[in-house]
């Protein structure tokens, strides 16, 4: 059997607790310019909600998007989707609404809490009855496709692929592949993202090997894990990224149980022109986006494709 050899952690995002959209309350963990270099093809990850409703109602009213992807994952309570084209749907705990903005996606996401009225919301409770909760992850788009046809990938968590490893961590596979087990999403074969979210035991060990070059980062939800080739702790809250030694990416779990997201894919290294919601290659796509905004033009393809 091949030796493994724990990759070292390049680098650690604390993230920073501020407000997007109309005010709601998020830790950006990871996103610009300057980190997209360390995360490439990661582009921003956001820790969203509360169980204040108040700190995210406001939600993230209407909005483009343009030249990624956008990956919302929920924890606790909902969010209501709709686009300026009429499609709309509502993403409960543990669903995943995976989207490729592509060409362009002019859309609201508004967090609210499970009805407690309604039964079937009841029995979706994860958290407390106030509570908004998830991830948003943004990927960059390769730019020979960043014009394509919009798409929406609607995922079940109840239909996602559950592991256990035999060591003591459950694993949830999102995109990717993990034992054997491909996950609810293949993705894009210029990107080939994995995307896991895993539970740990206390006293266990995950490893994961990286392919080659491959971009690797965890977000640690909850509990205290060790990861890298020295044991470095990493708190909840903060992300660490790996380099580009090594083969595996290892954490482990002491005196209490730990919980965080797995992921990694292949760099696009290619130039990036980021205005708020829209990244493209030049500054020149970035103003035709703006002249397409002003001019009612921005939606370049009325029909999504849904998956």
């Amino acid at each position: 059997m091949k030796d493994i050899k724990s990759k070292n952690v390049e680098y650690i995002y604390a993230g920073t607790t501020t407000t997007d959209g109309a005010g709601v309350k998020l830790k950006r963990i990871f996103g610009g310019h300057e980190s997209a270099v360390r995360t490439d093809p990661f582009l921003l990850l956001d820790h969203f909600g509360s169980n204040k409703p108040e700190e995210y109602l406001s939600g993230f009213p209407w909005h483009p998007h343009r030249g990624i992807e956008t990956v919302t994952y929920l924890l606790e309570g909902k969010v209501e989707h709709q686009d300026s084209e009429g499609n709309r749907g509502t993403i409960y705990p543990s669903d995943i609404q995976w989207m490729s903005a592509a060409s362009g996606i002019f859309h609201q996401e508004m967090p609210k809490p499970l009805d407690d009225k309604d039964p079937k919301e009841l029995l979706r409770t994860t958290g407390m009855t106030t509570s908004s909760v998830g991830f948003q992850l943004w990927i960059n788009m390769p730019a020979k496709i960043k014009m394509s046809t919009p798409m929406y990938n609607g995922i079940q968590g109840k239909t996602t692929p559950v592991v256990d490893d035999g060591n003591g961590s459950t694993v949830k596979i999102v995109a990717g592949e993990y034992l054997g087990t491909g996950g609810s999403l293949k993705g894009r074969s210029e990107v080939d993202p994995t995307y896991l979210d895993v539970r740990m035991d206390r006293e266990t060990e995950f490893t994961f090997p990286v392919k080659t070059g491959y971009t690797s980062i965890i977000y640690s939800i909850a509990g205290e894990v060790m990861t890298g080739s020295t044991g470095e702790k990493l708190l909840p809250g903060s992300a660490a990224v790996f380099g580009n030694d090594g083969d595996t990416v290892s954490v482990s779990s002491r005196d209490s149980s730990g919980r965080f997201i797995f992921l990694s894919g292949k760099p696009l290294r290619e130039p990036i022109y980021w205005y708020g919601p829209i990244v493209m290659n030049t500054r020149e796509q970035i103003n035709e986006a703006l002249r397409d905004l002003q001019s009612g033009s921005f939606i370049r393809d009325k029909n999504p494709i849904f998956q």
